[in-house]
């Protein structure tokens, strides 16, 4: 990539477009934040408890955000920071973004970050960038105030049935998010089975012990699965 588009790249007013994303996005969080707790006074939920599950939620974030600014970090030196900053702070999948970026090159019929990157790619990989996840927010807009009466049909007024649908869901998700990333190398596998292991010995030693581990183990595990990755690879 040319020190010239890599300039361009990083111009000041990329920086102030791609902030006002940026600048959305935490509005959003505090106003929800807000209209959490509002919703907590009204259903009678010990602010306390609140504060709790905000905490628990803060270091679980720590994890996913640790992989994301590695991936952060080297998007930057081809898409440059103000688009990287801005993808990363408002999607989190470091992968979708990358895989998104490197089409708009291709559809150039360029190498992603190669010699022949240019302006035309360049502006091709902002663009599936932007456009990539749009397919999300057009679902949330027009289905997203269905799915409730699809929960319902499921699961009927059966507690339990839905308490076991979940758990199912989350278990297949994060059990097919893991499988794809173990198959790609002794990296990703070593922290597979680490994060694994780390998970079994917190929940079966350490938490019975000290309860509030239990409460923060995902952020734990990710943290130190990482560490031994880098550590054994």
């Amino acid at each position: 990539m040319s020190a010239e588009l890599l300039k361009l790249a990083n111009s000041p007013i990329l920086w102030v477009l791609c902030s006002v994303v940026v600048v959305v996005a935490i509005i959003q969080a505090v106003l929800f934040t807000k209209i959490s707790n509002r919703a907590a006074t009204l259903i009678n939920v010990d602010k306390k408890d609140c504060k709790k599950a905000f905490k628990v939620g803060l270091v679980t974030a720590i994890g996913p955000s640790v992989g994301v600014f590695i991936v952060m970090v080297g998007m930057m030196s081809v898409i440059g920071g103000p688009m990287s900053w801005q993808r990363l702070s408002v999607i989190g999948s470091a992968p979708l973004e990358l895989s998104n970026a490197q089409v708009g090159a291709e559809v150039a019929g360029q190498v992603f970050g190669g010699a022949d990157y240019n302006t035309r790619g360049l502006m091709l990989s902002f663009l599936t960038l932007a456009l990539g996840t749009q397919g999300w927010l057009w679902f949330v807009i027009l289905f997203g105030h269905r799915l409730e009466k699809v929960r319902a049909k499921i699961g009927g007024s059966d507690r339990n049935w839905l308490v076991f649908l979940s758990t199912a869901a989350m278990v297949g998700v994060f059990s097919k998010l893991c499988i794809d990333k173990v198959t790609l190398g002794a990296g990703p596998a070593v922290a597979g089975i680490s994060a694994i292991i780390i998970m079994v010995i917190l929940n079966k030693f350490v938490a019975p012990k000290v309860p509030i581990v239990k409460e923060y183990a995902i952020g734990i595990v990710m943290v130190l699965a990482m560490i031994v990755a880098s550590v054994a690879v």
